[in-house]
């Protein structure tokens, strides 16, 4: 053989991973190089170590600024993995080649808008790029016409799905096939060689296609290729993508090449292994480079003969997991009519679409959804890949992957569910992680709250391990070597850059939930400071309820909370002074503010301990808002509700505020305002009126008074209230309105003639369900068990 050895691949495709195997079985090289950048040549090694199981990926990422960073996935069925583990098993050498991470973390920070970041903000996945498929990692929109090489190809073989083509072609090769068209049979580098001369072709007819970044990489490889063949001889493999392999082969010279590299800025890099998933894999998530089916090729690569059947059983066993009925007749029947679909099809073998197609004739009943499920755990999958504990890592990623093992925290790429009993040490070492790692803004996991106890000694996490959390954990290590001292630092430099009284509680709720007792002192004096000179009312109620939940997490967690308390107190006397002037004289939108701000002062006044006195002071503040006339009918009445779920409103008076407010002097939009602030939202206020049919009465007189022409004024308002309510709430307040005033004595709903109520309570009902709770609550048989559950029953 002369010359290179030239191995132009798809990344992440398995029949590219097994022919590039075939090809160095027979031709042993002396050497093999990878495209990849030459900085993971020092972590090479490490791919032979028994911990290391793919997906993996090569992190690099500045050391000047941990947030530029960039990924090179790779899979187990991935052309380069497969080289390299090939290599090493062999004890021959390997290297990467590509232009280094230095370079193009710099053309990234420099603007380049080739070398920029993925969409949504998430960190620039840099796969080894430049595949037959998609040689571009994210093209950008100005950057001229570009073109997909494999769409050329698979257009002039006359296909229509480019996808399609390169399964039939490369893919199902090895995998119980016959061999498909333009394929030779015999030397395994046949494919290559058969591959390299059409690219050839597109590149003479396109150039570089559009990818103008291209020829530096390029030019970096053919270097580093000269090298390597006056070390080794000519005889050393290259597996780089297709694209690559007619640029590799052109003549030029040495001085040329390193012209094109002249000026191009570089930057200080670190670089590592990192876990990766077979969903970022995934072109959906915004890889370039990625494929529509990683669980798929995964399966592909790994099944050894039958891969069709195997997966079929795959299938089944999961649908049967899900409670479905599969039976082995239907894993028959549906491996025939895929491999009937492909012989219609032309197809050399049943690929994903014939399968997937059998799939939803056979054992989903012709349905949609439950291959949806298929899709997202087989076809697509969430594998997680594991490194070495000798990889590289900054000192925060050691100090959370310690954590993660001594609290048996794995890191999963499956979305899972997590309850904490924070009475439990164990768990409550957990929890202090999850919210230190939040507050490092490192979001492997979010409260999840309304499930399961609503006490503060229980909390329920979402968690979910995404490979791009690694960066926001090296971005995170600027502020210390352990989780700990890292979130105290970031907690204390947070409190003195914070502007608002807001940003302070909401930060001391954290601190106090996270245990940091490091960053308190500093939170606190920040907090004092802005709490004496903020006197926006709006601020401070914004602010009480933050720091009423903190004292109660600090009575859970066992912290030292008095200099909170404290504060709270003063915050709460100045609420007291300053609200009901501050609610005078407000628009709709402040109105509905400060109904938001009133609702959060009365919860967090009811969770202060020792607050009577405050309690008392609050009820004045409440009865003084609901009375004057000059606060918006929102606000009076969400004070006058308020003051009756206290019991400190009697109903009779309840219902005369509701009576001034409904008034006819009152104007429609004030006084749809003020109903909407009494029984509007989800305070109960429909159940309210299903029960009181004095206020009932008092609404509907007032709603079938309003004039026509102000009638579609208080519509908006009142729709909003009244969708809030839970449909049943709705339809039995549409029935007792439907039915009318009792001709008796007036009211909406008279028991005595209404069908469906009693005049009273029917005492010997009610007993009969004493003998069932004596049952539930264990209390036994005996004779004053009925005397003491006569309450419970009644």
């Amino acid at each position: 053989m002369t010359g290179p050895l030239l191995l132009g691949v798809r990344h992440h495709g398995p029949g590219s991973a097994r022919a590039v195997r075939a090809a160095l079985d027979a031709a042993v090289p002396p050497a093999v190089l990878i495209e990849g950048p030459p900085e993971g040549d020092a972590l090479l090694a490490l791919a032979a170590d028994e911990q290391m199981r793919p997906p993996v990926a090569l992190l690099a990422h500045a050391v000047d600024d941990p947030g530029r960073a960039a990924f090179w996935p790779l899979a187990e069925f991935s052309p380069e993995w497969v080289a390299i583990r090939w290599a090493l098993e062999r004890e021959v050498p390997v290297r990467f080649i590509d232009l280094p991470a230095a370079h193009s973390l710099a053309m990234a920070a420099a603007g380049d808008p080739e070398w920029d970041a993925v969409p949504d903000g998430h960190p620039r996945v840099a796969a080894p790029d430049g595949e037959a498929v998609d040689p571009e990692w994210d093209a950008a929109p100005d950057a001229g016409v570009r073109i997909d090489p494999i769409a050329v190809l698979a257009e002039t073989a006359g296909y229509d799905d480019p996808e399609r083509w390169w399964e039939d072609v490369i893919e199902h090769r090895g995998a119980g096939s016959r061999a498909g068209p333009g394929v030779k049979e015999g030397d395994p580098r046949a494919p290559f060689a058969a591959l390299g001369e059409a690219m050839t072709a597109l590149r003479e007819m396109y150039g570089h296609g559009g990818h103008d970044r291209d020829l530096a990489r390029e030019a970096h490889m053919r270097i580093q290729l000269r090298a390597a063949r006056k070390e080794f001889g000519d005889g050393v493999a290259v597996v780089c993508g297709a694209w690559h392999v007619p640029a590799l082969g052109e003549k030029t010279t040495l001085a040329a090449d390193k012209a094109l590299l002249k000026g191009l800025p570089r930057v200080r890099t670190e670089m590592t292994w990192v876990p990766w998933t077979h969903r970022r894999l995934a072109r959906h998530s915004g890889y370039g480079a990625g494929i529509d089916s990683p669980g798929w090729y995964g399966h592909l690569f790994g099944a050894p003969d039958r891969p069709v059947e195997r997966w079929m059983t795959k299938v089944a066993r999961l649908l049967r997991d899900e409670d479905r009925m599969v039976s082995s007749a239907h894993v028959i029947e549906a491996v025939r009519l895929a491999d009937t679909l492909a012989a219609m099809r032309g197809r050399p073998l049943a690929g994903l679409a014939e399968t997937t197609d059998a799939v939803r004739a056979v054992m989903c009943d012709g349905s949609d959804v439950p291959l949806d499920l298929i899709r997202d755990r087989l076809i697509v999958g969430d594998v997680l890949g594991e490194v070495p504990d000798a990889a590289p890592a900054v000192p925060l990623q050691r100090d959370l992957s310690r954590l993660q093992r001594s609290l048996r925290l794995k890191p999963e790429a499956l979305e899972r569910e997590l309850d904490l009993d924070l009475r439990k040490e164990t768990d409550a070492a957990k929890s202090r992680l999850l919210h230190r790692l939040k507050l490092l803004g490192v979001g492997w996991g979010e409260p999840v709250t309304g499930r399961g106890s609503t006490g503060t000694f229980r909390e329920s996490w979402r968690l979910r391990w995404e490979p791009e959390l690694f960066v926001k954990v090296a971005e995170a290590g600027v502020w210390g070597t352990t989780v700990l001292s890292a979130a105290t630092a970031k907690a204390a430099n947070q409190a003195v850059s914070a502007t608002a009284l807001a940003e302070v509680t909401e930060l001391a709720e954290r601190c106090l939930l996270a245990e940091l007792p490091g960053a308190l002192p500093v939170v606190m004096r920040a907090l004092a400071d802005r709490a004496a000179l903020d006197a926006d009312v709006g601020h401070l109620a914004q602010a009480l309820p933050a720091l009423a939940r903190s004292l109660r997490y600090g009575d859970v967690r066992s912290t030292d909370t008095a200099a909170l308390g404290e504060v709270a107190a003063g915050l709460a006397e100045r609420i007291c002074v300053g609200l009901p002037p501050a609610c005078t004289g407000l628009d709709v939108d402040g109105a509905a503010e400060m109904r938001g701000h009133l609702d959060g002062v009365h919860t967090a006044l009811g969770l202060l301990p020792g607050a009577r006195e405050l309690s008392e002071r609050w009820g004045s503040v409440l009865h003084r808002l609901a009375g004057r006339d000059t606060v918006p009918g929102v606000i009076r009445g969400r004070a006058a509700r308020l003051l009756l779920d206290d019991g400190r409103l009697q109903e009779d008076e309840a219902a005369r505020l509701m009576s001034l407010a409904l008034s006819p002097g009152t104007a429609p939009t004030e006084a749809a305002a003020w109903i909407e602030g009494f029984v509007g939202g989800a305070s109960g206020g429909g159940m309210l009126l299903v029960h009181d049919d004095r206020l009932l009465g008092l609404v509907d007189a007032w709603l079938t008074g309003v004039p026509a022409d102000k009638f579609t004024d208080v519509l908006p308002l009142l729709r909003r209230t009244f969708s809030a309510y839970e449909s049943g709430v709705r339809r039995t307040l549409g029935e007792l309105v439907r039915r009318g005033p009792s001709a008796a004595d007036g009211p909406m709903r008279d028991e005595s003639t209404v069908p469906g109520f009693g005049a009273g309570l029917d005492e010997e009902r009610a007993d009969a369900v004493l003998p069932l709770l004596r049952l539930l609550l264990g209390t036994g048989t005996q004779d004053n068990d009925d005397n003491d559950l006569v309450g419970v029953g009644r």
